[in-house]
């Protein structure tokens, strides 16, 4: 996992096309999302002349129900804000957090009574899955909680209770750290969904806060499967509830989860065209289980959804760049060598973009992990060895040199490996005193890849293997996003190039179940089968890669070999 990943947490939580291939989107829906983005496109170009004189006060009346999915969510507030509610809720569903603090805002203005209003912006103030919210935000997030309490005694229980969990987390911040505080509302939760069983709103945030708050050292995923029995009892009730979906893509968000998470991924797009997460969502399954065009679909129509709402706008162009690093990562799978690189120009030529605030510059990350991916995925292993540093900020090298390292190892340049490979420890280091353990212990594992290939190149196999083993056996998460090379597949290549073909099958087999239908592990597979005698396997392997890349017109040599051999047959 790399750092973006531990940035994001979910998302494993970044112009490219306005046609939206059919496939993805069965029984009409492709017209159903079209029709939506064309109704967003004239819904908020009349608003947005309508409410110029009030720019913070945003309704967002075009996003209905078919836009946004179904949400049943009550409150004991006006009659004329009980849509736009349900609507806010739909957003934070989706984690368009930025427009359902603007809708829940709004509300607080048309109803100064409504406490549930300010339930709703501390909500949408707290990305429970990627952020630790700073002391400005908690202390806004709690003056909103405290606020929505004052008003909540002319409110009911219910209402009562989601302010309590609400201030479960924002509360007592400075003797509680963020994990407690967490724990402390997904507690407050469950007491919510256990007092309501029929509110299925109570029984999506229960879940999403399981998710949220799941043990670093859960392995047997006892929190997802808790999280998935609530939402698959709420699935099967309300299939058209965005939450619900999402949620459940989420849990399932695991290599030996994915295939549980199909129908959720097919059915999330669907009910919720409009909303850019929700487009991009399914991916995340698509990419665990190898579906790679199902994959492509919906990060295209996520990335032009993004642009068509912020070019209106509304908040969350960022959210792009996550949807980009699927698309990219999708491509080299598929010998789209062309499409990944006309992303890379693309990125190069946006401006800067800083997330929620945060220091890191989300296009710049995004440079730099797709251009390493290109040349490691292509095995371009000199281009690699020379990857120019694309910012003069320390903060951004730290790929590019654990690229580079690989590259000059795999290439021979070894002195070249070793200075890349101090660079990478020097950010270790440094990752470590600032205490980003989890970044630390994921460059010092990689920095071990490159160094098994020196050894290997030094003729220390068994210290080549020992080390790519111990890097391996920590990546249990599977791999797919863009930067980094999959350990095991790695280990693969050595013991092929060491002339240990029926090793190295084992191994790249292991990585196929993680990562399912990676271009380099069908292909290293097919190659160690054939060099094992197996062709019968060898073959199997070279038309899963051919099927995967079909349509490709790419000249990669590896196509042109499973092409041939299999012309042969």
């Amino acid at each position: 996992m790399g750092r973006t990943s531990y940035i994001l947490g979910c998302l494993t939580l970044p112009s490219l096309a306005t046609r939206i291939p059919t496939k993805l989107f069965p029984r009409g829906s492709f017209m159903k999302i079209v029709s939506a983005l064309l109704l967003l496109s004239v819904s908020f170009a009349v608003a947005a002349i309508a409410d110029d004189h009030d720019k913070d006060h945003h309704h967002h009346e075009g996003l209905t129900e078919a836009q946004l999915g179904t949400v049943h969510f009550p409150v004991s507030c006006a009659e004329s804000v009980q849509k736009p509610f349900a609507r806010g809720v739909a957003l934070l569903h989706s984690f368009w957090y930025e427009e359902a603090e603007k809708e829940f805002l709004g509300i607080a203005k048309d109803d100064p009574n409504c406490a549930m209003a300010h339930w709703g912006v501390a909500m949408s103030l707290w990305h429970q899955l990627w952020d630790h919210p700073d002391e400005k935000v908690i202390k806004r997030g709690l003056k909103e909680v405290k606020t929505g309490n004052k008003l909540a005694k002319k409110s009911t229980p219910r209402e009562q209770a989601y302010l309590a969990a609400a201030a479960a987390f924002y509360s007592n911040s400075k003797n509680l750290k963020h994990d407690a505080r967490a724990k402390a509302y997904s507690d407050a939760m469950k007491k919510v969904y256990d007092s309501y069983p029929d509110d299925h709103e109570a029984a999506a945030f229960y879940a999403l806060s399981l998710i949220a708050s799941e043990p670093d050292d859960d392995k047997d995923f006892a929190t997802r499967k808790q999280a998935a029995a609530v939402l698959e009892k709420v699935f099967a009730a309300e299939p058209d509830h965005p939450g619900v979906v999402h949620y459940l893509i989420l849990t399932y968000d695991r290599p030996e989860l994915a295939q549980l998470g199909i129908p959720a991924a097919r059915r999330y797009a669907e009910i919720a065209p409009a909303a850019p997460h929700a487009l991009h969502m399914p991916s995340h399954i698509f990419a665990r289980v190898g579906l790679w065009q199902d994959d492509i679909n919906s990060n295209l129509a996520s990335i032009d959804a993004t642009r068509k709402t912020a070019a209106m706008g509304m908040g969350g162009e960022g959210h792009q760049f996550h949807a980009m690093d699927f698309l990219v990562y999708a491509y080299l799978q598929t010998g789209r060598e062309a499409a990944a690189q006309k992303v890379i120009e693309d990125v190069k030529a946006m401006p800067s973009h800083h997330m929620d605030g945060m220091k890191y510059d989300e296009r710049l990350e995004s440079q730099v992990r797709f251009e390493a991916s290109y040349v490691l995925e292509l095995h371009q292993w000199r281009d690699a060895a020379s990857l120019p540093f694309v910012s003069t900020d320390p903060e951004y090298n730290d790929v590019t040199y654990l690229a580079r390292a690989l590259g000059a190892a795999r290439s021979g340049q070894l002195a070249e490996a070793r200075k890349d490979i101090d660079a990478v420890k020097g950010y270790a280091k440094s990752a470590r005193e600032k205490k980003r353990t989890g970044l630390a212990d994921f460059l010092d594992r990689n920095a071990g890849e490159a160094l098994a290939w020196i050894a290997h190149s030094e003729g220390k196999d068994d210290e080549a293997i020992n080390l790519l083993r111990t890097v391996a056996e920590k990546e249990t998460d599977g791999f797919s996003e863009t930067g980094f090379l999959p350990a095991q597949e790695l280990l693969g290549d050595l013991l092929l190039d060491a002339k240990r073909p029926q090793e190295a099958l084992i191994e790249y087999q292991t990585d196929l179940k993680l990562n399912p239908n990676r271009f380099n592990s069908l292909y290293g597979a097919a190659r160690a089968a054939e060099d094992a005698g197996k062709q019968n396997d060898a073959n199997g392997y070279y038309a899963s890669l051919l099927k995967s890349c079909a349509g490709s017109t790419s000249t990669r040599p590896e196509l042109n070999h499973a092409r041939e051999l299999l012309a042969q047959k």
